[in-house]
Order: C-alpha cells, then structure tokens, then sequence
C-alpha cells in the first residue's frame, strides 16, 4: 500500500543525529513550539504532502538541510508556514497547493511570528515551480539532509551547514526519498544537495541556490529543465 511506504519512511526520520540538530517530526521545540503535540502535526502535515505526491511527482528538487523558517514548524521541506496557511497568494501559491483531506496548521508560538515563519527560498522555490505549469501534485520538495542543523551559540531559529559527517548521516535517508519518488528530473539545489546526489551515483540538474542574490539565475536554469520534460 502506497501509505505504508510513506509511514516507512516517516519511522526511518527518527533517527536523526545527536548534537544541534532538532527532528522537527519526533522531537519538541520547548521553547518555540506551540506545545507537545507539535512533532504529531508536522508528522501528519509531512504524510499528506508526500501521499499526495506519490506516484505523480515527475520532479524532485533536493536542498541543503531543513530551515527554521520552513520545514522545523511546518514539517515540510522547503515550506513555511505562511504559504501553507495560504497567506502567500500574491506569489501565486494557494494552501490547498499542499495536501487535501486535512487542514494546515501552523507549530510555532504566535508571538515567535504572527502570521507563522516565512522563508524566502520556500516562496521563490514554489512560485517558481507553480508559474512554469506544473501542477503541486508534480513536483515533491526534499534535502539531502533531512533535519534541521542550528547553531548552538544562536538557539533554535538559527541555521547552519550541516557538518560531513551530518550529511554522511543524511544519506540513507536520501537514498530512502528517491527510493519512494523515481522522478524523471533530479534538480541539485545548490553545492552541499549536488555533493550528496553525486555520492550517490545519481544524476542530477546542478542549479543556482535563489538565497544571496541567486533567485534570477535559479529561476532560468529551473525553467530550462522544466521545458523538457517530456
């Protein structure tokens, strides 16, 4: 059953490595998260996304590690909570662009941020994707190191490069995602996810990563591969 091989591979993300990096599905945030029960949320946001994906992504985009602002309160790679909320519709992208069957729901405390994080890489990955005519359904989000690595000095809402031995780590765990979503394109974003894909003997699109200026060229490169799929 298609669901099974999700919860799979949901069981396997708990074995995340010791140190400062937080599992944002099987682990509490005590000091931003709305309360225990935010890991179950994000592991049911997380489930739906993938479920919905399953046997339909024909493209699969590989970032670095998760984000505070995204995946650590929505439980979804490259996704903040604001445009799972769908208060990012002026960049195109609509809450039921995610998943159906249940609700968004955002894991951080109100006073952390109002409206729910917001990242901007989530916004210029998923406007982008949206607008060049894929459908939500046909593209799936995912890092080649799954948690999010922080930094110690700074707290929670802080990110960093996850160290070698982190993202040797994170590699079952990559092997597992493209095990589960065998899509036609592989898109590498940025050096650390080419790194990790190359490791693994698969082919992949190297593109610009669109922090620090690189949006435009992420954007062009992305459209290039779009175009060709088949």
């Amino acid at each position: 059953m298609p669901a099974d091989s999700v919860e799979n591979f949901l069981r396997l993300l708990i074995k995340s490595p010791s140190g400062a990096v937080f599992n944002p599905w099987w682990q509490v945030d005590g000091e931003n998260d709305v309360g225990p029960q935010a890991p179950g949320i994000r592991r049911k946001q997380l489930r739906a996304y993938l479920c919905e994906r399953l046997k339909k992504a024909r493209l699969a985009v590989v970032g670095e590690a998760l984000g505070y602002r995204g995946g650590h309160f929505s439980g979804i790679p490259m996704t903040s909570e604001r445009i799972l909320l769908g208060r990012k519709t002026d960049a195109g992208i609509e809450a039921k662009d995610f998943f159906s069957g249940i609700k968004p729901r955002r894991t951080s405390k109100r006073q952390k941020s109002r409206d729910g994080f917001s990242e901007p890489t989530a916004t210029i990955v998923w406007s982008t994707l949206l607008r060049l005519g894929l459908s939500p359904e046909q593209f799936v989000l995912w890092n080649a190191f799954p948690w999010h690595s922080f930094d110690p000095r700074a707290g929670m809402l802080s990110n960093r490069t996850p160290t070698k031995a982190e993202q040797s780590a994170g590699t079952p765990m990559l092997k597992a995602f493209l095990d589960l979503f065998p899509c036609e394109e592989i898109v590498a974003l940025g050096r650390v996810a080419a790194s990790q894909l190359e490791n693994l003997d698969i082919e992949a699109h190297y593109v610009r990563h669109p922090a620090s200026g690189g949006a435009k060229l992420f954007r062009q490169q992305v459209a290039r591969i779009v175009t060709k799929l088949p």
